[in-house]
């Protein structure tokens, strides 16, 4: 499959600039309050409780559990995609967590259903967190990843699978297929061994995408038709060669071809430099008169394919 270069000619320098100083304004804070964290002895305090009341009397449902975490119901199968509960992400070092602070209240693990797999995308630390794996690891679940990180996924699982694009998976009565989105995979500023996926889930009655993170690409173009696409649609100030506009992703869902489109990706962990509502203010506006087709959800909510509902005229304070 053809990649578009978005590095190339002089526009490089002037994308390492602008990411470099967007992470300056970042950085030093979270490190700051890493620190202030661990001297306080800070506890994690309340969770939330997700709303899934029903989950498992639809043949397609899915709850948002912030940033990219999504429980999805398809074929009588549940899964989790790049579950991250942690308040705080990013590597450790000691007692420290150096990185962004979760904006709102995680998801306890023990109010989910049991898992039949887990879908982690790429190794970034706000999609593969390895403390929420710890607390969700159980011998009944199986782990789909993507190439050259198997060995970041806690022990405690039934089977932990690597999946490289193209590749599939069967799980329980589900199809699974990897396939290459426009990002990268590397944990650490050297780590150039490993993959990151988006995932195609097939049922006998529906087709779902877990897009994970991408920048604008013509790869789902005609995977469809898709019942239910998930694509995230924040990080992209000054990140749009890794991470798409909203109106860019509006472009693919409707390429796949898609009926219903989640957004994740948005007003969890501060990454980047758009406003903390634009992204989906902007994906509402690029959809115009389809804006019925965008799925708004709190983290927590439940929706389901059948008992769909409009998209409300204004949008809700996430």
């Amino acid at each position: 499959m053809q990649r578009r270069d978005q590095h190339a000619g002089p526009g490089r320098l002037k994308i390492a600039a602008a990411a470099t100083a967007s992470g300056l304004r970042r950085y030093p804070r979270d490190l700051a309050e890493s620190i202030r964290d661990v001297a306080r002895a800070r506890t994690d305090g309340d969770t939330a409780p997700p709303d899934l009341r029903g989950l498992h009397e639809h043949e397609l449902a899915a709850a948002w559990l912030g940033h990219a975490s999504v429980l999805l119901r398809q074929g009588g199968v549940t899964l989790l995609v790049d579950p991250v509960f942690s308040r705080r992400i990013g590597p450790r070092l000691g007692p420290l967590t150096l990185g962004p602070a979760r904006r709102s209240c995680p998801v306890d693990p023990a109010a989910l259903p049991p898992i039949d797999a887990i879908l982690i995308t790429h190794a970034h630390y706000d999609h593969l967190d390895r403390p929420t794996l710890a607390a969700l690891a159980s011998s009944r679940t199986i782990v789909i990843t993507a190439r050259g990180t198997r060995r970041l996924i806690p022990r405690g699982f039934r089977h932990v699978v690597e999946l490289d694009w193209d590749d599939e998976r069967e799980v329980e009565r589900l199809g699974i297929r990897a396939i290459r989105p426009a990002h990268w995979g590397a944990r650490a500023w050297l780590d150039f061994g490993r993959g990151f996926n988006s995932y195609v889930i097939v049922s006998d009655a529906r087709r779902t995408i877990a897009a994970g993170d991408t920048a604008r690409t013509d790869a789902f173009r005609g995977v469809g038709p898709i019942d239910l696409a998930v694509f995230g649609i924040g990080a992209y100030d000054p990140w749009q060669h890794k991470h798409a506009t909203p109106e860019q992703v509006w472009e693919m869902f409707t390429a796949a071809p898609g009926a219903r489109l989640l957004p994740v990706h948005h007003s969890t962990f501060e990454l980047s430099d758009e406003h903390r509502d634009e992204p989906m203010r902007r994906l509402l506006a690029a959809a115009g008169e389809d804006r019925s087709r965008i799925i708004v959800i709190e983290p927590g909510d439940l929706w389901a394919a059948s008992d769909d509902q409009p998209v409300p005229d204004r949008l809700r304070n996430c």
